[in-house]
């Protein structure tokens, strides 16, 4: 069993530096011991992100491969996107299957909600499970068309070894769906 711990008190905060992309926070911290730290952290901004596994059928996960700024590389993951301003996470999901992969879902089922170096960065993505496509095609916002990739869930183990599967939120959302549709 263990004892609740209390907050550390925010003391300070002040921005310290902001890109195009996120800004960084520095928080000064009084702990119930008396310890003070100084910590920095990117604050979350919008209403979260979403991820979703879109089944093609009983059998056949579907994956996009898009281009990665951050490691400069092609990389297979799972639909996500952004939830904008007063959008429910659920249409969110669907709006980005339907840019993504050409597919809405008739069914969306919340597997998890899981957080990215939640010790440096303030933000959550919420992982669906698509069920029950049809073809139905949103303009996105993505530079290139993405590469959809069918791929059958009893082949995860393969999936996971792929050398181009490597995003942490897509391995999470994989083993999460598994284990929901009995462990497959």
């Amino acid at each position: 069993m263990s004892t609740k711990k209390h907050l550390p008190k925010i003391t300070a905060r002040k921005q310290v530096a902001k890109s195009g992309l996120f800004a960084i926070e520095q928080i000064d911290l009084s702990f119930s011991n008396g310890e003070s730290r100084e910590y920095e952290r990117i604050p979350g901004k919008g209403s979260g992100a979403v991820m979703i596994v879109p089944m093609l059928d009983d059998e056949t996960m579907l994956l996009v491969r898009e281009y990665c700024a951050g490691t400069h590389s092609y990389e297979l993951g799972f639909p996500k996107g952004l939830v904008d301003p007063g959008e429910e996470p659920s249409d969110a999901a669907n709006r980005e299957l339907k840019e993504e992969v050409g597919y809405g879902a008739e069914n969306l089922t919340f597997i998890h909600r899981v957080a990215t170096a939640p010790a440096f960065f303030d933000a959550q993505m919420t992982i669906f499970l698509g069920e029950n496509l049809y073809p139905e095609k949103l303009e996105g916002d993505e530079p290139e068309e993405l590469e959809v990739v069918p791929w059958r869930l009893t082949d995860y183990q393969q999936l996971l070894a792929a050398n181009d599967f490597n995003e942490a939120r897509s391995i999470a959302a994989l083993l999460l769906v598994k284990d929901h549709l009995g462990g497959i």
